[in-house]
């Protein structure tokens, strides 16, 4: 091998070492590090070939960057290899900002939309789940994680945000602007649905969210409300801890969730004694939207035979990261933890089945929903026909 390319294979394997090493660490075994070091001969041949043999002098820091993202992007949407310009915007702080566009999004491809917020911006713009956002402000998002996607949709209130968004199968992509916003957090709403039938919409799960619940079942409960359905269609925002909380109220014994951590026991998350205050009838509405929180909360309801989950399959989304430095300053974003269903399936990158499925309509950029819920309409159903069983 010429000296350059050595030089090469060095400057580049030596983070990828530190991948490798990291791995086997967290997984605590010598054969996960066996293998990487396995695959780090057939990397630096790879490296060799590239240095030798490509037909312009090779840039080191784009050739390691990329090694670096590829590495993080065999792992899920959540993860991400973070440069060193990266890590040190993180240390400070620095999130782009306050305001914000109400997107939750993870990345296919390109950047996605999981969903927009109630009353945000996005939402009011028409955004939908699995809309692909092509660029940011111009700039592509083909290499942007979701860390930095995040960062780049926030900044101060009143700024404006310009997004290039493709839905479907349509053949050209739309750009639509959005000014960000200081959005307050969510309040839980309710409504009566139907004679005996109570609604409730969660947009967001936050430490009030269960308090909330409580006073507005009370209120539906005093209108008449002998079963409720829960609307947690787009609701992909807020704490796993919080939706935990809020299942509490409906399920009085047994395994709301099981934690698994990387190469420990997994860890159950059990109902306990003054729990499930709320013995309405339930079903939950689902749909590609539904992710993190909600997705918890359904999985305990349903898992312990306290609601019917009606829609369509869910994001599948339950996780906890962390940050795992590397020597040269640069860092891992990395999935440690996942959440399990009571039946202990992994909700993360599989999502929730519904046992009633209803599709939501497909809208057109400008095209408003249809004023028959069809979902909604189901679930009273599926409410109504086990009242009567």
């Amino acid at each position: 091998m010429k000296i350059r390319g050595r030089v090469l294979v060095l400057a580049v394997s030596v983070p990828v070492i530190a991948f490798a090493v990291v791995g086997g660490l967290l997984g605590n075994s010598a054969l996960a590090r066996e293998d990487s070091y396995q695959y780090l001969r057939i990397f630096e041949d790879v490296v060799s070939l590239i240095a030798n043999n490509y037909v312009e002098e090779v840039n080191l820091d784009k050739v390691m960057h990329g090694a670096m993202h590829g590495l993080a992007d065999g792992l899920d949407a959540d993860s991400a290899y973070l440069d060193v310009a990266q890590v040190k915007v993180l240390d400070k702080g620095d999130a782009g900002g306050s305001a914000q566009t109400g997107l939750e999004i993870t990345r296919q491809y390109y950047l996605r939309v999981i969903a927009a917020r109630d009353g945000s911006p996005a939402a009011r713009a028409g955004l939908l789940p699995g809309d692909y956002i092509r660029a940011i402000d111009g700039q592509s998002t083909r290499d942007t994680t979701v860390y930095e996607g995040q960062r780049l949709l926030r900044g101060k209130a009143g700024t404006k945000v310009r997004l290039t968004v493709l839905r479907g199968n349509a053949a050209e992509p739309h750009d639509i602007e959005l000014a960000r916003e200081d959005l307050a957090a969510a309040a839980v709403k309710s409504r009566m649905a139907a004679p005996g039938v109570g609604y409730l919409r969660i947009a967001e799960f936050t430490k009030t969210t269960p308090d909330q619940m409580k006073a507005e079942v009370a209120s539906l409960t005093k209108a008449g409300a002998t079963q409720v359905v829960v609307d947690l269609r787009g609701t992909a925002f807020g704490d796993t801890d919080a939706g935990l909380a809020a299942a509490r109220l409906f399920v009085k014994t047994g395994v709301l969730a099981y934690r698994q951590d990387r190469g420990k026991d997994k860890e159950a998350v059990s109902a306990a004694t003054g729990d499930g205050g709320i013995a309405l009838t339930t079903a939950v509405l689902t749909d590609a939207g539904t992710s993190g929180a909600a997705e918890v909360f359904a999985a305990a309801l349903a898992g312990n035979k306290r609601a019917t989950l009606v829609g369509e399959r869910t994001f599948g989304r339950a996780a906890r990261q962390k940050l795992v430095r590397l020597p040269d300053g640069s860092a891992l974003m990395l999935t440690h933890l996942i959440y399990l269903t009571p039946a202990s399936v992994a909700i993360h990158e599989k999502g929730l089945v519904p046992d009633v499925a209803v599709d939501q309509p497909d809208l057109e950029f400008g095209q408003a929903p249809p004023a028959k819920d069809a979902m909604l309409d189901k679930a009273i159903e599926s409410l109504t026909v086990k009242a009567a069983a």
